[in-house]
């Protein structure tokens, strides 16, 4: 998608605050002098067998660009692609259910969607928040002497790819399962609470590739303390037999020399670039508000964080893992 967008002629307009120049992880319109709009959207296939955990796992997935921004959810569309002919109506029931379980739970309204006829289950929201234009939290605005904070651990991809592949039993995503469906309102709150200077959501492009995207758009270098980065149970020991997305390898070969991987365990690195699903949010926070975040994040009940590494300037690399 990098590549489409860089071929396409970028929108301009005075009141586009944030449109696809920096990668960021959603659009930002002003309405008027203390009014903003954050629109996003984002959908995909099942992760999971349970219908309504799934639908919470996209809604979250979803929401959290919004989070991400500093804004505030505030309407919802379901989109949806669903087999008829093929798949009782009860199961899209309950994977809207668990949609709309997690939008009330972000105190956002559900107002309408869309669905078409396929071959394969995919679900997701477009979702239209709210911010004061000039408390918009970009991916643009990391500084050197920054510190890196993670708001989620890292394990959703290799996990489920280890329960489709058949080496781990469902009951074994529990702990998944809990940090995708989580919200990043936590985080969000968080941020604009205590002032940070950039963030972004981790994703489908990892740790490294979102934290990659937010060096390139500050014009800095990030260095990811690698050991430091929170994982769930099992991550490294199913990574280590495989069970990485395809993403991984994508990642690795768009930053080419721009990652310097430094000696690190290989296992560990494909771990650091592999796909995120509602991930939790990757904050570059002043050093001297690196406390008050954090005792922000245990306020608003985050469930878990952890101070992963530093902004400096830019160096010949973009990201630096150690």
């Amino acid at each position: 998608m990098t590549q489409v967008l860089r071929r396409l002629t970028p929108v301009s307009h005075p009141d586009l605050l944030v449109g696809t120049e920096t990668l960021d992880d959603a659009g930002v319109f002003r309405l008027r002098p203390d009014l903003a709009i954050v629109q996003t959207v984002d959908f995909f296939p099942p992760l999971v067998d349970d219908p309504f955990a799934f639908g919470q796992i996209a809604a979250s997935n979803a929401l959290s660009d919004v989070y991400a921004m500093g804004a505030t959810p505030l309407t919802a569309l379901n989109i949806v692609g669903f087999p008829d002919k093929t798949l009782p109506s009860e199961l899209l029931s309950e994977i809207l259910r668990g949609g709309s379980e997690r939008v009330a739970a972000a105190g956002a309204v559900l107002v309408g969607g869309h669905s078409v006829r396929d071959a394969e289950i995919k679900y997701g929201l477009a979702v239209t928040g709210t911010v004061h234009p000039d408390r918009v939290i970009t991916n643009a605005n990391a500084r050197p002497g920054d510190r890196l904070v993670l708001t989620k651990p890292l394990g959703s991809g290799v996990l489920t790819g280890a329960v489709k592949a058949g080496k781990l039993p469902e009951p074994g995503l529990a702990e998944a399962v809990e940090t995708m469906v989580a919200l990043n309102e936590p985080g969000g709150k968080a941020m604009t609470e205590v002032g940070v200077s950039a963030a972004t959501d981790v994703t489908g492009f990892g740790l490294v590739g979102h934290a990659f995207e937010m060096a390139e758009a500050s014009g800095v270098t990030l260095v990811v303390d690698a050991l430091a980065v929170p994982l769930m149970a099992r991550t490294l020991e199913f990574a280590a037999a495989g069970m990485v997305t395809r993403m991984h390898k994508g990642t690795l070969g768009h930053l080419g020399d721009l990652l310097d991987t430094g000696g690190c365990d290989s296992t560990l690195v494909n771990v650091l670039c592999d796909a995120q699903t509602s991930g939790g949010l990757l904050i570059s926070v002043p050093e001297s508000r690196v406390d008050a975040l954090t005792a922000a994040l245990q306020k608003h009940g985050a469930l878990r964080w952890a101070v992963i590494g530093q902004v400096l300037s830019r160096e010949p690399v973009a990201i630096r893992l150690r």
